[in-house]
């Protein structure tokens, strides 16, 4: 039997898994179940037929959706359920080491999702799995697996923010938009919460970051490489969901929208926008998009 056909490099498998532990870990919140989630992935995959496995086009996507699948359905039982939508808020222990990178305020916004939001949230919002495969995962249509993906970020948004004023909001804003323009990276990190998460939503059409970047330091590295100033690239502050947040443009066309959560005077949550559909609206003629006054 010839096995070349199967070589794949280290460093790919390497990431492969990682990228797999990471969906794991937000689905199930433990370090422990996600590898033995991962484990029963890889069990699966190696369990088809020679012929089955041949035939899948992109084995990492089969399993990523496997991966999905198994959290799911382990979610839903642990709180002894039987069907995928099941509703559920026990939470497996939590590794110290994802506290560290994930952050315990937003774990406890994922813990009070029922499990076809957090599938829905996690699999298409965090890592940008096609509202079809995620339909399959989830077993529920597509317009409402986006539904629910929706709901779980505004409950998600709406427990990690703290009402500021609409004053400190903005001059958190332009704060941002000053420290990426300089490419501060010094001063952007001081206005990032500790625990802060930045979420890229690229829609699958451009290389963009697939997973959440946690932490002060690493999301104002995500920014500053996104944001930081180039020729032919502007960044403004703009009304981003009734608040002031960041519009960039390249060539004069909106290639980007970072609308922010600010708690305590600092960014808790940085929700990127680069998918090219959903920029459409605010390049179309007939929008006004208001700048905020000062931009």
């Amino acid at each position: 039997m010839d096995f070349s056909d199967d070589a794949v490099p280290i460093a790919e498998l390497l990431d492969e898994r990682r990228h797999l532990l990471d969906v794991a870990l937000w689905m199930v919140g433990g370090s422990a179940q996600a590898e033995s989630v991962v484990d029963e992935a890889y069990r699966q995959w190696f369990g088809l037929p020679e012929a089955a496995r041949r035939g899948i086009e992109s084995p990492g996507a089969w399993l990523v959706k496997t991966v999905g699948g198994i959290c799911l359905a382990r979610l839903a039982t642990s709180a002894g359920y039987a069907g995928p939508a099941a509703a559920v808020t026990a939470r497996p222990q939590v590794g110290v080491e994802l506290q560290h990178e994930i952050g315990e305020v937003l774990l406890t916004a994922l813990d009070a999702l029922a499990p076809a939001e957090r599938a829905a949230f996690v699999l298409n919002g965090c890592f940008g799995m096609a509202l079809g495969t995620v339909a399959d995962v989830v077993g529920r249509p597509e317009p409402e697996c986006a539904e629910l993906a929706d709901r779980a970020r505004r409950a998600i948004r709406a427990r990690r923010s703290r009402t500021v004023t609409p004053q400190v909001h903005d001059a958190v804003a332009r704060a941002v938009r000053a420290a990426c323009l300089s490419d501060d990276a010094v001063r952007l990190s001081a206005l990032m919460r500790p625990d802060a998460t930045a979420f890229f939503d690229g829609g699958g059409k451009l290389r963009a970051l697939v997973r959440p970047v946690h932490g002060a330091e690493p999301v104002a590295r995500s920014l500053l490489t996104l944001l930081a100033h180039r020729q032919r690239v502007t960044l403004t502050a703009h009304a981003v969901n009734g608040r002031t947040g960041l519009v960039a443009r390249y060539e004069g066309q909106v290639v980007a929208v970072v609308s922010l959560d600010i708690a305590d005077d600092r960014v808790s949550q940085a929700w990127i926008v680069l998918n090219p559909d959903k920029l459409r609206p605010w390049n179309h003629p007939a929008r006004s998009v208001r700048p905020v006054i000062g931009s």
